[in-house]
């Protein structure tokens, strides 16, 4: 799926956000318990990553954040 334009809380602002990758969506399983992930996408401005779902601006509070891949 490619990136599209959504609203991110974080950077109050409309900005690109792209799914998860594999790794991502194994990591943010683990943070979160939950069993499927792959309704989230990751904002893609640099500074911010936030995770935010197809539907929902604001799923976790606090903010979770994909780490940066190493």
């Amino acid at each position: 799926m490619p990136s599209r334009a959504m609203y991110c809380a974080t950077c109050d602002s409309d900005e690109q956000h792209r799914p998860l990758t594999a790794d991502e969506k194994t990591w943010l399983r683990a943070r979160t318990g939950r069993r499927s992930v792959d309704e989230f996408f990751v904002c893609k401005v640099p500074d911010c990553r936030n995770v935010r779902s197809g539907f929902n601006k604001h799923p976790f509070a606090p903010v979770i954040r994909v780490p940066l891949p190493d």
